[in-house]
């Protein structure tokens, strides 16, 4: 008599805080703060709410876990990718080139200035823009500009940056297309980089 086979599904992987986080801040892009619930998180991560629960007290831990997750990604991995250029005009023009490609393609930046009256929200966009503008200050004291004025510059041009944010998302028609943007970008930077 043969032997019947059992057919066995896979077993899905299990999910971790990250995968929690990375879908919340996914959440946060599309509605907010007020986009992160878990139940639905949950539905979209093909998981049930006793997953959440292993790896999160509540919904305020993964809120927290998820705007660490967003400095991480946002900040502290794009900074480190631009790094491995070693010239240092090139590294601002790339950095730039990657944090506007990436604001634009991806609302969240934008949703979370726009709920940066939550004390957490708040406190992570500190942490987050001091970090940007100190890196972005460290570069143009690499170009030889003094402390202050490398600060100044650092502020400026991570100012231009959020606005620029703020633009493609609210009325993009105002920007260049992308056949024009890589000059757009240069004069901007050029602007930012003359002594």
């Amino acid at each position: 008599m043969a032997q019947r086979q059992r057919r066995t599904t896979p077993a899905k992987p299990r999910l971790t805080a990250r995968d929690w986080a990375d879908a919340a801040l996914v959440a946060i892009g599309e509605g907010g703060l007020a986009a992160v619930a878990v139940e639905p998180l949950a539905v979209r991560l093909g998981t049930t709410k006793g997953s959440f629960y292993w790896h999160f007290a509540n919904r305020d831990a993964l809120i927290e876990a998820a705007l660490d997750r967003w400095a991480e990604r946002h900040t502290e991995d794009t900074i480190s990718e631009v790094e491995a250029e070693p010239d240092v005009r090139r590294r601002i023009r790339l950095l730039f080139a990657e944090a506007i490609g990436s604001a634009a393609a991806d609302p969240l930046e934008v949703a979370l200035l726009a709920t940066a009256s939550d004390p957490r929200v708040t406190a992570a966009l500190r942490r987050v823009t001091e970090r940007r503008v100190a890196y972005v200050a460290g570069l143009f004291a690499q170009l030889g500009f003094p402390g202050p004025e490398a600060r100044r510059r650092g502020l400026l041009a991570y100012t231009v940056y959020l606005g620029h944010a703020q633009l493609g998302h609210a009325v993009p028609s105002v920007l260049p297309g992308e056949s024009d943007f890589g000059a757009y970008l240069d004069e901007a930077l050029d602007v930012l980089m003359v002594r």
